[in-house]
């Protein structure tokens, strides 16, 4: 009995084994298709569509929020229904009226803006505001106080920096889960989504691994490249306050 249980064991890591490296050599196959390439631009453009409005909607509401009291108030019921509501749900809404192919834009942009708000707010609300008034006291005009005590902030050169680096990095991740679950709902046309959904139907088991390894990668390869730009914007930043 042991020895049977030993056997299939074997032959179960042996078809898993067989599974992984069909799954490599399909995707390398693919790697050569203009069909791959074009979903991927078509998913990675408006993914990335809806994150880079996500972090301007949520960085301008956030210096509103900070800045007015009645915002901040206005939008605490709305920052925390929009993290509570599930993204089947939100897709399922947005469906109403928005077409297949924008869904992912609205989806990634949904589901990036609490989290980009939350954290810019949080790093607004840790500025000291001994520089503040230490702007008051000297009598400093509007522009220069912006420029001495905001400034820096705004550009990763004092405390929302950590805050800003940490919501971005988070945001982007979701964005890619949540816009490629709703390409994979929604279907639209030449989407990544649309492959996941039938590799699924067919059963395609070698490509459902390989558009989830190429969602991994590009996920992954996004948050990195982000991550050396703002590395890039905050060494300019610094030197041109150095300066």
């Amino acid at each position: 009995m042991a020895g049977g249980m030993a056997a299939d064991r074997l032959v179960g890591g042996c078809a898993h084994f067989a599974g992984l490296a069909s799954a490599l050599k399909r995707l390398l196959e693919l790697a050569f298709e203009a069909a791959f390439w074009r979903a991927v631009g078509f998913s990675v453009g408006r993914i990335l569509l809806g994150f880079l409005l996500s972090a301007l909607l949520g960085a301008a509401l956030a210096a509103a929020a900070y800045r007015f009291r009645r915002v901040r108030e206005l939008l605490m019921p709305l920052v925390a229904a929009v993290k509570a509501v599930p993204v089947a749900s939100f897709v399922i809404l947005v469906l109403l009226w928005v077409s297949s192919r924008n869904l992912s834009v609205v989806i990634s942009l949904l589901i990036g803006f609490p989290v980009i708000y939350a954290n810019v707010l949080a790093g607004l609300d840790s500025t000291d505001p001994r520089l503040i008034e230490m702007a008051r006291v000297f009598r400093l005009s509007r522009g220069k106080r912006f420029r001495a005590v905001y400034l820096p902030a705004v550009v990763y050169l004092s405390q929302v920096a950590p805050f800003l680096r940490s919501g971005l990095s988070l945001a982007i991740g979701l964005c890619w889960k949540s816009g490629v679950a709703a390409e994979v709902i929604g279907i639209p046309s030449g989407s990544i989504g649309e492959k996941l959904y039938k590799a699924k139907i067919y059963l395609e088991t070698p490509d459902l691994f390989c558009w989830t390894v190429a969602v991994v990668v590009l996920s992954i390869g996004c948050e990195k490249l982000l991550g050396l730009m703002m590395d890039v914007l905050e060494r300019r930043a610094f030197g041109c306050w150095k300066r």
